[in-house]
């Protein structure tokens, strides 16, 4: 427990944990939880930018975790807060989160198994590193319901380049862990989840940990810059389209509504 955070909500649990030879909690690892599929709700971003804002004061933290509970990673954003009543504070919100996350200045990486959709891996995305294991399936499947994700349309051509990154956000296909490491988009792959957990503390032990904490902030900073940059200007502008543009479409709600009532979807193209 992060004792300077106080009592964490139920939906997200938060340890720490030393540093070889050091007094002070140096790693932050954060599981999403609370519910199946570890849904990410405004709650829970109100949670993670709660915690993160007290992770980055600390000056001894040098890295930070994230990871599901249970199977999965994710299964990304609550699609009931993607409806036209919701939608402009749900999105509001997340972008927050995601320019928290790409603004930390401190390296953080996500742990992968099962699934890691939709808003989920934007933020993943907008970490440093995505570890996985065999199991992980990445996807962008928000066209499936009429709709588009504004960060992975920034971030997934940043990470993939624009060949290999149209296709998911086009088509809304799963990548599985194999064809995610072949081009990519996770770092390390692992062949089951004891691997990646045990290799994920090895890797961090060995790679980060042994670092100064000031000089992993200010080299975050440093290969970070033009990132930060581009998602300044551009998700204001996604955020409009999307709000504004997007949402007063007929086959974005409709798409909603099928999703939320076990149907298929009827598009009339507008």
């Amino acid at each position: 427990m992060v004792d300077s955070i106080g009592e964490i909500v139920n939906s997200i649990r938060v340890e720490r944990a030393l540093a070889g030879g050091e007094t002070e909690p140096a790693c932050v690892k954060i599981t999403l939880g609370g519910s199946k599929g570890n849904i990410l709700t405004r709650e829970v971003m109100f949670e993670l930018r709660r915690v993160l804002s007290y992770a980055v004061k600390d000056p001894n933290v040098k890295v930070i975790i994230f990871t599901g509970e249970g199977k999965h990673f994710s299964f990304g954003a609550s699609v009931e807060e993607h409806e036209r009543k919701h939608a402009a504070e749900m999105i509001h919100d997340f972008h927050h989160l995601i320019l928290q996350v790409a603004e930390l200045s401190i390296p953080v990486i996500s742990v992968v198994s099962g699934y890691c959709l939709g808003g989920a891996l934007e933020l993943a995305l907008a970490g440093s590193l995505i570890f996985a294991d065999k199991t992980a399936f990445f996807g962008q499947p928000e066209i499936n319901l009429g709709v588009f994700p504004p960060p992975a349309s920034v971030l997934l051509p940043l990470k993939l380049g624009y060949a290999r990154a149209e296709e998911p956000l086009l088509t809304g296909e799963n990548i599985s862990a194999p064809r995610a490491y072949e081009i990519g988009l996770i770092t390390r792959l692992f062949a089951t989840r004891e691997m990646l957990l045990v290799g994920t503390d090895e890797w961090v032990q060995k790679h980060i940990l042994a670092k100064s904490a000031s000089s992993l902030r200010l080299a975050v900073r440093a290969e970070r810059s033009q990132l930060i940059e581009l998602l300044h200007t551009h998700l204001p502008r996604l955020e409009r389209l999307y709000t504004e543009e997007l949402m007063s479409t007929h086959d974005a709600n409709e798409g909603i509504a099928a999703f939320l009532e076990k149907r298929q979807p009827k598009w009339n193209n507008q």
